[in-house]
């Protein structure tokens, strides 16, 4: 059974950052991939950012240049650092991994971009 667990979420003024974490049951390296989705209200899910075992990344291109997806380098958290968040960041935020064809979720934690 996979467990995904997500933490740092909350309320940021625009231009502001946030670091979100997720933590896996087991080792992230046993993943073929691992990311993060989000799904603004009333939208459909999309994809934020994703980082394969090998370390190759992926970004939607709405964020690219201002968030950075990362993992420890042993069994610890996949990392979405995100800077300059406009309004539009908000949503709930999805870390997701995937293994062996099944695709895993978290729960989700909410972001919001507003002063």
């Amino acid at each position: 059974q996979v467990q995904l667990v997500e933490s740092g979420g909350g309320l940021v003024q625009p231009g502001g950052s946030l670091r979100l974490s997720c933590r896996a049951s087991g080792s992230t390296f046993r993943f073929d991939a691992m990311g993060w989705y989000r799904q603004p209200s009333g939208k459909q899910r999309e994809l934020v950012a994703a980082v394969t075992r090998g370390g190759t990344t992926n970004y939607a291109d709405s964020v690219k240049g201002r968030v950075t997806i990362s993992r420890d380098s042993t069994k610890g958290p996949v990392y979405l650092q995100m800077n300059s968040l406009k309004p539009e960041d908000t949503a709930v935020y999805y870390c997701w991994s995937s293994l062996t064809g099944n695709n895993y979720w978290g729960q989700g934690t909410q972001v919001t971009v507003s002063s």
